[in-house]
């Protein structure tokens, strides 16, 4: 995959950009607050139709343009994948509602032709890794399963689509909960939803098994190399309901126990699901919640035994997720064919110098690679030869003449 040219209009602090990437590594250098990673922001927006910086779509319209009645975010990405060459169109328009109101509406355009956002996601590839992202290992669950149906929707076609009716279904049964736990009518009424639920909600939690266990396999190898051979890097996928049996009556599963769900067949965690469901009922309705299911699973991960979230230090946490970003590489183009392509967003900052060697290796093999930095300094002068400079100042983009090799 290769992305060919940008093009952004009211974006963040960039009112205007349109460029040509090149196939070789582009290092974007500026100082803080000036652009930099509003630019690798857009490139992941067309691949994930998400931020990594923000959940409220709006905030990425440029402040001016949004003082505007109606306000109008344009991103432009033209790309090859394979032989084939593509134009994917996003556009985030804000328009007036109302007294002085305004409401986000988003549009994709792919190929010229108007689409849905789940039909188009994972058409075009990227993968992201910035400084905040040490909260998917450190922070709390709602971070990794983010990470997990970011990665997933890029890599599994239909993932984006069954995680959208799983959210809707989710929503029905809650409110239909709260209502019985209310008024006491009859628990039959819930039957539609939990076999939605069963249905929608095991086909994703299939889906993760395979997956983690597919990015573990890179990960811990990837880990192990980082690391000189000193630390074993384990993922463990820790699913609200686990469709796999408990030996000896136990209530859970060590952290630390190497566990396979791979052999696990959909129809079984189905079925297992919807009992367990109809089981809860009782429960449930009393709680007026859904407590089980993928919107509460958790990943862990594990080094030499010990939870990283928990006991990890800043170094362990960051060469976690350096492993786990370079693996989320390596896996994508197992699923797709393509690499994506990478953006680092002030990741040198983030590593001591060997890391940066092994990640500067890494990243002049043939991929495209976007990197920001404050410092050019960080980069060996052998990468620097071969790979290309913007400056960003004042959310301007100018490509640095004089650094082709």
């Amino acid at each position: 995959m290769h992305l060919k040219r940008l093009s952004l209009t009211n974006f963040r602090s960039l009112t205007r950009l349109d460029a040509e990437l090149p196939e070789r590594a582009l290092v974007l250098t500026g100082g803080n607050a000036q652009g930099k990673t509003s630019v690798l922001e857009a490139i992941y927006f067309l691949a994930a139709f998400t931020s990594f910086q923000t959940s409220v779509d709006r905030q990425m319209v440029n402040f001016h343009e949004a003082r505007n009645p109606l306000a109008v975010t344009r991103l432009v990405a033209d790309y090859q994948r394979g032989r084939m060459k593509h134009r994917l169109e996003a556009r985030l328009i804000l328009e007036p509602t109302g007294a002085n109101g305004q409401r986000l509406r988003k549009e994709i355009l792919l190929d010229g032709a108007k689409r849905n956002v789940n039909e188009v996601i994972g058409h075009f590839n990227a993968v992201i890794f910035a400084p905040q992202m040490s909260q998917i290992v450190e922070g709390g669950p709602e971070e990794r399963r983010r990470y997990l149906n970011m990665a997933l929707s890029q890599a599994v076609p239909a993932y984006a689509q069954a995680l959208s009716e799983y959210s809707g279904a989710l929503s029905q049964r809650n409110a239909l909960l709260k209502a019985l736990n209310e008024n006491g009518s009859s628990s039959g009424q819930l039957e539609v939803w939990d076999a939605a639920l069963a249905r929608l909600g095991s086909q994703i939690i299939h889906w993760r098994i395979g997956a983690v266990q597919e990015i573990e396999r890179l990960a811990s190898r990837i880990h192990h190399e980082l690391t000189r051979g000193s630390e074993i890097l384990r993922l463990s996928y820790e699913p609200a309901y686990d469709p796999l049996p408990k030996p000896n009556g136990q209530l859970g599963l060590k952290l630390d126990a190497a566990i396979d769900r791979s052999s696990i067949e959909l129809k079984e965690i189905h079925d297992g699901f919807l009992a367990r469901l109809r089981q809860m009922r009782g429960e449930e309705i009393a709680r007026g919640m859904t407590t089980i299911g993928p919107h509460r699973d958790d990943l862990r991960f594990i080094i030499n035994k010990a939870d990283a979230g928990d006991y990890g230090s800043r170094g362990q946490i960051r060469t976690t997720l350096l492993a786990l970003k370079l693996a989320e590489v390596e896996w994508m183009k197992e699923r797709t064919g393509e690499y994506p392509v990478i953006l680092l967003d002030e990741v040198m900052a983030e590593l001591d110098s060997a890391r940066r060697a092994d990640l500067l290796k890494y990243a002049a093999q043939d991929r495209q690679v976007l990197f920001t930095t404050t410092d050019l300094a960080l980069f060996s002068n052998e990468f620097m030869a071969n790979a290309e400079v913007w400056d960003v100042k004042g959310g301007t983009v100018s490509p640095r003449p004089g650094m082709d090799a």
